[in-house]
């Protein structure tokens, strides 16, 4: 489990790591994604869009971010509290 953990910190810190900082919403973060909203993040058996992880995450984010490591802490905590991680 902690490998599949850091496989996605690594992934969302690559994705995110681009956005210009403070972010206070999702949709500020689709400019530094790669592929837009459909960027794909995969883990083992786990896989989901940037899209997907914003709906499934929208309750566990506390937006605004000022940086990108605060951001894909509550990702990652996010995935563990619904047992997607």
């Amino acid at each position: 489990m902690a490998d599949k953990e850091a496989e996605f910190r690594e992934q969302f810190h690559d994705a995110f790591e681009g956005a210009d900082y403070p972010v206070s919403n999702p949709m500020d973060l689709v400019p530094a994604l790669p592929d837009g909203p459909g960027t794909r993040f995969e883990a083992g058996d786990t896989s989901f869009t940037a899209m997907e992880l914003a709906t499934k995450m929208s309750d566990t984010q506390d937006f605004p971010y000022d940086d990108v490591d605060s951001l894909v802490d509550d990702l990652v905590e996010g995935l563990k509290q619904k047992d997607m991680l």
